[in-house]
């Protein structure tokens, strides 16, 4: 289990990692939010690449640790791991490449649509199943919306049990690049990289600002947000959901 980060040439690169299938309880996602943050303010980055370790990219929230949950401030808190991340991710000033492998669910495909930019090769893949554990993707929905329109949202979160192609989340926005497969994913990376170390970092400052300006409530939507899945998630037929699920 661990969130590095590395600088070198104007790039930073920020990866977590947490075994085996990258679903994070909420001391990744703590560290993930504050790296993110460091990365931001360092003066040098031009850039910030988003990765994971592992052939997952992200699996969403952690079954062990939402079995763990029996408070509703517990609750929230630990929603509000994945908003802070991709508030974060809103509020640096240089743009945010995400590196996508293997599979991603729940809340990593919110982490996902946050990102300026999201490469992926043809054999990713993205599910919402929030709806097969007796929860939904509240917290997520505002970025994920905001990038490919309500109705891929709607496809995704209310078919909990389809997997949508690499190719069908570029359509919608959900990707900005499609690859043949990681190694030429992280060559288009490195070339984005090489132009952003070129551009004027004030220029770039704006511009982002300029893009994100929708998104300035969503501080308080994201708490009212985290509420609606905490409430669900204490539910004694959720525990019992995930329960189950945990021991397949």
């Amino acid at each position: 289990m661990s969130v590095t980060l590395e600088v070198q040439d104007h790039a930073a690169r920020v990866v977590f990692s947490h075994p085996p299938v990258n679903a994070l309880p909420v001391s990744v996602l703590r560290q993930l939010e504050r790296r993110l943050r460091e990365a931001a303010a360092r003066e040098e980055v031009k850039i910030i690449v988003l990765a994971s370790e592992g052939r997952t990219f992200c699996a969403g929230a952690s079954f062990d640790e939402l079995l763990r949950l029996h408070t509703p401030e517990e609750a929230v808190e630990f929603f509000m791991g994945f908003a802070r991340v991709i508030l974060a991710m809103r509020d640096a000033p240089q743009p945010v490449i995400v590196r996508v492998q293997g599979k991603t669910v729940g809340g990593g495909t919110g982490i996902v649509a946050a990102g300026d930019f999201a490469v992926a090769p043809a054999d990713a893949a993205f599910k919402l199943s929030e709806l097969s554990i007796g929860i939904g993707p509240y917290v997520i929905a505002p970025p994920i919306i905001r990038k490919t329109g309500i109705a891929f949202f709607q496809q995704m979160s209310m078919q909990p049990w389809k997997w949508f192609t690499a190719f069908e989340a570029a359509k919608r926005g959900l990707l900005t690049h499609v690859t043949e497969n990681l190694k030429r994913a992280d060559e288009l990376i490195d070339t984005i990289i090489q132009y952003y170390k070129d551009y004027d970092a004030e220029a770039v400052r704006r511009l982002k600002a300029e893009i994100w300006q929708d998104t300035r409530d969503w501080d308080r939507l994201f708490r009212e947000q985290a509420a609606k899945s905490a409430a669900l998630l204490l539910r004694r037929e959720t525990k019992a959901m995930l329960e189950k699920l945990r021991k397949r």
